[in-house]
């Protein structure tokens, strides 16, 4: 394109370092939000573990974070883990750089530090790096030129002009194009793409003779999404949302229900409002805002069909959000409406007001089994209390105890059987009395019958 002169300059005004050699990710289209592990345009969000400069164990190994504080950056400098540092060596951009990177091993040249080449840390939407030779254009829509270019502002030119993708060349060119331009591009490789737009440090925009196309969806304010599975943005993005932004998006991917996570989420404050409703009845299902964000997790609903809103204040300025979403074949749980308080369970049970009702979800045939189970166990000790009640009558004792409940021949062949139950109560059946260990009353009572001892044997066995 002619402009190595004025990308110098540029280098210069923005990289108080030493030029180094950017190594981004490979030219692979990510239209599947599976595929990538960053929501962010610089990969400021990647949480992934790649710690070499290099994918599959190519480039150099990054320093583990905790041993870089002669640095600007380390473990030490971000102890709520904001930034993703601790003790290990894996690729981040703790500095908003235009994509992950780490500190390896001082060189001879002296670089210290080195991007990270991470095929997965791409937001959906980029479709890639492809080369640009300018006869034909890579993209055949209509272009312009900008010294305030960033990504969000190439998007915005092409969807007004009514095309599907946007192409972000040697920092400050925008071209336009369609599906059938992306299916004759020549890709090239990720590394190529290395040059910061002018309009934004943080922000790549293609190379010399290189294209960084975007799919124009990205960022828009409004839009009908109907595939299986994928991404909205808020307004605006990569950039920042601007103020009196009210925008919607409808929602209905195949499926019984939906399952929404939130991958980013930052909005100014609580005037600036997300709402979630059912597109059919138009119920509110949950708003989130500056002050309240989403949980961290997924979200499942039943509505199939969802509209999606956001509006911001006349002073709003935030990152804003990128969720992504699927069509689920299961309906999941029913989840509370706003506002709705939340159960807990009861700090201890409570024997006296216990409910036999089942549960919910518990089968029925479960619970007429639990039924008779704890019928049968209640008759058979009802009968052994009975039984015992008739043979204190004649010659038992009463006796305190604090074992758990066994039944055993005591010491010798002539003691007889001995009841002890969990209880600060017990049953003590007595020695004979020429037992010289029997002791108080217990001395002046005969011992049971054969035959009483088989049936209390039998009784207790059976429980």
């Amino acid at each position: 394109m002619g402009t190595r002169v004025l990308q110098g300059v540029l280098a210069l005004l923005v990289l108080p370092l030493p030029p180094l050699p950017l190594r981004g990710a490979s030219a692979v289209s990510l239209h599947s939000p599976g595929l990538s592990e960053c929501f962010q345009v610089n990969g400021a969000d990647y949480r992934g573990h790649q710690n070499r400069t290099g994918p599959r164990g190519a480039g150099r190994p990054c320093l583990f974070w905790d041993q870089t504080q002669q640095h600007s950056y380390s473990s030490y400098s971000d102890p709520q883990g904001r930034w993703g540092l601790g003790a290990h060596n894996f690729c981040r951009n703790p500095d908003g750089d235009v994509q992950p990177w780490c500190y390896v091993a001082e060189t001879e040249e002296g670089i210290y530090w080195r991007y990270c080449d991470i095929p997965t840390c791409h937001m959906p939407g980029y479709l890639g790096c492809f080369v640009d030779s300018g006869a034909p254009p890579a993209l055949s829509g209509p272009s312009g030129t900008s010294t305030k270019l960033t990504v969000q502002v190439c998007l915005r030119f092409c969807r007004m002009k009514g095309y599907q993708l946007a192409g972000v060349e040697a920092g400050y060119a925008c071209f336009c194009g369609s599906e059938s331009d992306l299916a004759r591009g020549r890709p090239a490789p990720a590394t190529d793409c290395d040059q910061i737009c002018f309009g934004h440090p943080g922000q790549l925009c293609g190379g010399d003779g290189r294209l960084g196309i975007y799919e124009v969806s990205v960022g828009s304010c409004q839009g009908n999404w109907t595939a299986p599975q994928g991404v909205i943005y808020s307004p605006d993005f990569p950039d920042e949302y601007g103020p009196d932004r009210n925008c919607s998006w409808a929602l209905g991917p195949p499926g019984t229900a939906l399952e929404l996570i939130f991958r980013l989420f930052e909005l100014a404050d609580q005037r600036d409002r997300l709402e979630l409703r059912d597109a059919a009845s138009g119920r509110l299902l949950h708003a989130f805002d500056g002050a309240r964000p989403p949980p961290p997790g997924p979200l499942r609903l039943r509505p199939t069909a969802l509209l999606l809103t956001f509006r911001s204040d006349a002073r709003g300025h935030a990152q804003g959000f990128a969720l992504t979403y699927r069509g689920l074949r299961d309906a999941p749980e029913e989840q509370a409406p706003p506002g709705a308080p939340v159960q807990t369970p009861a700090a201890s049970f409570d024997r006296a007001n216990a409910s036999c009702s089942p549960r919910p979800g518990v089968p029925k045939a479960a619970m007429g089994a639990r039924v008779f189970s704890s019928v049968t166990a209640l008759s058979a000790l009802l009968l052994l209390l009975s039984l015992l009640r008739l043979l204190c009558r004649r010659n038992c004792l009463l006796a305190p105890g604090k074992g758990p409940l066994a039944l055993g021949p005591s010491r010798g062949s002539g003691r007889n059987w001995t009841v002890w139950y969990r209880r600060p109560q017990g049953v003590a059946l007595p020695c004979p009395p020429a037992d010289p260990q029997a002791e108080g009353p217990a001395a002046g009572y005969r011992p049971l019958s054969g035959s009483s001892q088989s049936s209390l044997r039998s009784l207790i066995s059976a429980l």
